[in-house]
């Protein structure tokens, strides 16, 4: 497991690191990318001068120690909120630091003069001075220098650096496991790869820069908050200045700490301070989970998709078939089946092949043969086998086998043509045997389905997300493993252009569509995609073309995606909630405090009966400020979430964070102001 997942929230290096970054935020250039804790940076300026003011004289305004009360109280909120920020963007810098010491430069074997096998000149040089098409050598030991494509070899990689997890992974080239990241290490044999990649734009690079925040933007949805958010400030900009007439006509004097303090008060502070750091949170436990997403878009949307494309092999399935059943012919034994069965699976390097041999069981001197002849498995024949001193043996598809029987001039057995059917209707490949045109019988292949898929996916509709199988399967086999897997619909005998056109038929409903891919052919669907993952072992292109990267390789981590942007998306939820919650409570702390002496009509909203007006004002203000740091470690962590359904997810937010915002803060605020009264 990685151990990066298990991190606490508030290391010592990393606070002392947040406090420092705090501070430098300060800066009002910085500041006013967040306009709600800009405005609150303002008015603690201003109340820095009251208090200066009051300190040479002035009494309309109050006492020095209450307005300089205020002032420090105004400045460690925006310390707070500022240090929300800081935090979650040190959590992410010190990744940035433990993958900046694996890219390191390191000496690569550049190939002068590339042919075919690996005695090739070689000359050495740094991996910063590569170019994009160099072609390389490494050999067990090495360490890759450059991102790239295997283009001759098979090895296994040490991708713990980059992962976290330490069993090595095999690559080799073609197909969808041919790529490798710079940085990662030759465990055995040895690889020509070809850099696909320029300096300073691999993938580690990409990934230093993400979690330093170099490459993080606000997400749509972040901009909307924030921008609802400012709405929200300017009318209670309004709603403070308009109090000044009032005040004026009923002679009820009001401070400048007194309207600072209820603009500060009523505006969302709580959600203004901690909304940059719940969106790089997000980001942060994606990349915790081995995922590395190339925009925080990506992490959101993930939390509101509704449909979701798997490939079967490999991702429901464990990716091989595998021979499960010997169902002999009637008048042939079980013995003579079963080494026909294997004799004809000998030169097969197929896993379902190897499968056969495995499930016969037999010593290895039975299956020796003189003289044999081995026939490779062909489109056209759909059959394998071998001769040996007059023997023909065949293993193939149903159809293929029946016409090699009746060319024969045999008969098909009707019960083994049964035992046929019966394995397609329960989802499997049945494979026919023939001896010197004879049927012997016919093996069980079977998709074997991963453990606990059928839970996964039960999760998956609790949050209402579809799923969909792909599978180049009939449909009949189709249909079998996906009711035994549990998703929701299949393509079956999907091509490519398939998958492309139920992503689009999807978005043109209204849908939003996640899928996972590795190959070079998911890449026109990964890309069109509204997430699309892509696993870090397959080809350049479809890294390219999704918008995420799984560094674990685990075609089921969508289902930990989709959670982690639900949970993102839940916890700006219901921070939002909850600091809109706290205005309503600070509202009637203050404003029948203000008012209550000369306007005696308002004791009815004195629910509270806080012991003065100052003692109201700075107790609601203390409380503005300390509640911020008590909910870092909620918005670092996320709020839990549950695949309950949105209504009760809906329902249970609202009591918690609602109602718990509103009723919190009448309890803090009273608590406070019984201690603040000792002091005044």
């Amino acid at each position: 497991m990685n151990t990066k997942n298990t991190q606490s929230l508030f290391q010592k290096d990393l606070v002392n690191e947040a406090l420092k970054q705090a501070l430098i935020k300060l800066d009002p250039r910085v500041m006013i990318k967040n306009p709600i804790m800009f405005l609150v940076e303002v008015g603690t300026v201003v109340m820095l001068v009251v208090s200066l003011w009051t300190l040479m004289g002035e009494k309309s305004q109050g006492s020095f120690g209450y307005n300089f009360t205020i002032f420090i109280t105004l400045f460690l909120t925006v310390l707070f909120a500022n240090f929300a920020e800081a935090i979650a963007e040190a959590r992410g810098k010190a990744q940035a630091d433990t993958l900046r010491k694996t890219r390191q430069e390191t000496p690569a074997k550049l190939i002068l003069e590339n042919k075919r096998g690996f005695e090739v000149e070689t000359v050495q040089k740094m991996s910063a001075q590569m170019q994009l098409g160099d072609i390389f050598l490494c050999v067990a030991g090495d360490q890759i220098p450059m991102d790239g494509e295997i283009i001759e070899g098979l090895a296994t990689i040490d991708e713990s650096a980059i992962t976290g997890e330490s069993a090595p992974v095999i690559r080799e080239e073609g197909g969808d496991k041919s790529s490798v990241t710079g940085g990662t290490k030759v465990h055995s044999d040895r690889i020509k790869v070809k850099v696909n990649t320029k300096p300073g734009d691999s993938f580690l690079d990409k990934m230093i820069a993400l979690v330093e925040g170099a490459s993080r933007q606000k997400t749509p949805n972040e901009i909307a908050l924030t921008i609802l958010l400012a709405g929200f400030t300017l009318v209670f900009i309004i709603v403070t200045v308009t109090l000044k007439p009032f005040a004026d006509y009923s002679q009820t004097p009001i401070t400048i700490a007194a309207f600072i303090s209820l603009f500060v008060c009523l505006i969302p502070t709580t959600i203004g301070g901690l909304l940059s750091a719940i969106g790089i949170a997000g980001m942060d436990r994606a990349l915790r989970a081995n995922v590395i997403t190339k925009s925080g878009k990506a992490v959101e949307t993930a939390g509101d998709i509704d449909v979701l494309l798997l490939d079967k092999t490999g991702t429901i399935t464990i990716g091989n078939r595998k021979a499960t059943e010997f169902y002999p012919a009637t008048g042939i034994s079980m013995e003579e089946f079963v080494k026909s069965a294997a004799l004809s699976s000998i030169a097969d390097e197929t896993p379902e092949g190897k499968s056969i041999l495995e499930l016969a069981n037999l010593p290895e001197e039975s299956l020796i043969l003189e003289n044999a002849t081995f026939i490779e498995f062909t489109a056209e024949t759909r059959s394998s086998g071998v001769d040996f001193n007059g023997t023909e043996i065949r293993k193939g598809a149903f159809d293929s086998i029946k016409q090699m029987t009746e060319k024969a001039g045999n008969v098909f057995p009707n019960e083994t043509e049964e035992s046929v059917k019966m394995i397609s209707n329960n989802g499997g490949t049945p494979l026919v045997v023939l001896k010197n045109g004879l049927v012997m019988g016919v093996i069980e292949l079977q998709d074997i389905i991963k453990t606990g898929m059928n839970e996964r996916f039960q999760r998956l509709r609790k949050m209402g997300v579809k799923t969909v199988m792909v599978t180049g399967d009939n449909p009949l086999t189709a249909k079998f493993i996906a009711e035994k897997a549990g998703v929701d619909d299949f393509i079956a005998e999907a091509k490519p252009e398939d998958k492309m056109n139920y992503i689009k038929r999807e978005q043109e409903s209204g849908k939003l569509v996640a899928m996972m891919g590795d190959g070079t052919n998911d890449a026109p669907a990964l890309a069109q995609a509204d997430v699309g993952v892509a696993m870090n072992s397959g080809t350049q292109a479809a890294k390219e073309a999704g918008n995420m990267v799984d560094l674990d390789n685990d075609p089921t981590k969508l289902i930990e995606i989709v959670e982690i942007g639900k949970q993102l998306l839940m916890t700006r939820g219901t921070l939002t909630t909850f600091s809109i919650a706290n205005d309503v409570a600070k509202y009637f702390a203050i404003i029948p405090a203000l008012f209550i002496t000369f306007i005696p009509a308002l004791q009815f909203l004195n629910i509270m009966n806080l012991h003065s007006p100052q003692s109201a004002i700075l107790s609601a203000v203390i409380f503005n400020a300390i509640i911020i740091p008590f909910l870092i470690p909620l918005a670092l962590k996320g709020v839990e979430y549950k695949p309950i359904g949105a209504s009760a997810l809906l329902r249970r937010n609202l009591l918690i964070y609602g109602l718990g915002g509103i009723i919190v803060p009448f309890i803090g605020i009273k608590l406070i102001d019984l201690v603040v009264t000792f002091f005044m």
